[in-house]
């Protein structure tokens, strides 16, 4: 009866952490969270503040750390781009 008592505060402890780190995301937090799978479109912007080249993504849009650019496979050709300059992302 102990180990089963045991094995329920545990659980409950663990419900509880989990409970309360997803409750201090942020709304962005959570968005960016949940957008894997999901299709953004990558606008990459001129100086003079038009639209150079747009793309639909297959996925989510990603950043490796210490860079300041973007890669995600290009739903249209399945090709992996890479960008990096001005750009809007947005979720589809």
């Amino acid at each position: 009866m102990k180990k089963r008592t045991a094995k329920f505060v545990a659980m409950a402890a663990l419900f509880a952490t989990v409970a309360l780190s997803n409750t201090s995301c942020t709304d962005a937090e959570r968005a960016k969270i949940g957008g894997l799978g999901d299709e953004f479109k990558i606008e990459m912007i001129n100086c003079d503040g038009t639209v150079a080249k747009t793309w639909i993504s297959s996925g989510k849009v990603l950043s490796e750390a210490n860079s300041d650019g973007y890669y995600f496979e290009d739903k249209e050709t399945g090709k992996l781009i890479e960008v990096t300059g001005r750009l809007i992302i947005t979720k589809q």
